[in-house]
Formats: structure tokens, sequence, C-alpha cells
């Protein structure tokens, strides 16, 4: 079992580091990117809301409307109240980027509208993961100085927690993977984007979609390191 020493200093930090590093590549990766391709003005000159517009209609997305939302990179698809929800970069911007996300987002809606089961699952995870998030370390520390079989079933208990935020990381990382898939070939059947354009669009979803594995690699380190320090304790 570790000791305070242990638990303070100890080689599984190295774990939390390289995720830290993960995550900060990927986020610089996708802002860099983003600043390149937000530019660059799309050919037809249809702005994000445009876009989103277009894709809704021909998609036939009944109930589903667009709406304006402050911040920067904030796009989201809001299932409760069928909103595409375009942050200010991109909402009134034509640049590929723009489009791309927008599509992205419009991609959300498409997996909606045909209950796409990754996208079901994660709703459903929602809850779980956010409680277990916030429970797990809380449960971790109490099970750490409870030096008895009970001490021990908290921990078992805590990791289980953090397993279920793990488990929504990687749910969500098909869900993704498919709305910008959807998206590209939307915007290409549609004639919002050219082939050229395709090729510059298809370079912002996908540095976007690494920031959610890198976000899903630092979870799993960050498990792993869990079990690594408390996974083996005894119960002595």
């Amino acid at each position: 079992m570790y000791g305070m020493y242990g638990m303070y200093f100890d080689p599984t930090y190295g774990l939390v580091l390289i995720g830290a590093v993960i995550c900060m590549l990927a986020s610089w990766h996708v802002n860099h990117t983003y600043g390149i391709y937000s530019q660059i003005r799309s050919a037809t000159g249809m702005t994000g809301a445009q876009t989103a517009q277009r894709i809704i209609s021909a998609c036939g997305l009944e109930g589903v409307t667009v709406r304006h939302v402050s911040g920067e990179l904030t796009d989201h698809y809001d299932p409760r109240d069928k909103t595409v929800n375009l942050s200010d970069a991109v909402y009134g911007s034509a640049s590929v980027a723009a489009i791309a996300v927008a599509a992205h987002e419009c991609g959300h809606a498409l997996q909606h509208q045909r209950s796409y089961v990754p996208l079901k699952i994660r709703g459903a995870l929602v809850p779980v993961a956010n409680f277990g998030s916030a429970i797990a370390w809380p449960i971790i520390l109490i099970g750490f100085f409870i030096n008895s079989r009970t001490g021990s079933l908290l921990i078992q208990a805590g990791i289980i927690c953090f397993s279920m935020a793990v488990l929504f990381q990687l749910v969500t990382l098909p869900v993704e993977f498919d709305a910008s898939h959807r998206a590209l070939r939307i915007i290409e059947d549609t004639g919002i984007v050219g082939h050229e354009e395709m090729k510059l669009s298809r370079k912002v979803l996908v540095a976007a979609a690494l920031t959610y594995v890198a976000g899903a690699a630092s979870s799993i380190l960050q498990l792993l390191r869990l079990i690594l320090l408390f996974g083996g304790r005894d119960d002595d």
C-alpha cells in the first residue's frame, strides 16, 4: 500500500504529465488549424449559419433551428431543443473553417434524427459520467485513509466511478468521427464546397477530432494511474 510519501512523490505522475502534454498539443493544433482556415473564404461565400440552414433544408431536419451563441469554438448541437448553436467565429463567417464546423454540428442533428446508437449511448452516459467524475476522487481519498476492507472497497468503487467518465470519453469518439464524416459528405453533395475546399474542410475536422482523442487518452492514463496506485492495495 502506498504511504503519504508515495502518494505525492511517485513515478505515476508521469502518466498525468503525458496526458496533459497530449491535450495541450491537441488544443494548440486545433486552434492553429482553425486560425489558418478561418482566413480562407469559401468560393460560395456562404456563412456558417447559411450552411447550417442549407443542410437542414436539404436533409429534411424538421424542427431543427440555427442559433447564434457567444464565445469562441462553443459550437454544439443541443438535442433537447433541436438547435444547432454556432459561435461568434462561425455563425457569420464565410470561411472554409466556419462551414466545416457548422456542417459538423448539423452532422450531430442528423445523428439525432436517425437515432444513431452511439449518440443515444453517450446521452444515457452523461449523468453517470458527470456523477462518476465528481465523486471518484473523494471516495478514493476517504478509502485511502481507512486501513480496512471498507477502505479497499471504497477505493475500488471510486475507480469504477472514474471508469464511467473514461467510458463516456471513449463512446464520444465514434460519435464525433461519424458527425464529421456526415458533414463532409453533405457539404460535398450539396455543392457548398468544391473539391479543393473539401481537403481544407477535412483538415479542420480532423484537427477538431484529435482533441477528443487526446481527451480520451488523457482519461485512460489517469485511470491507469489510479489502478497502479490503489488497485493492488492490501486490506491490512
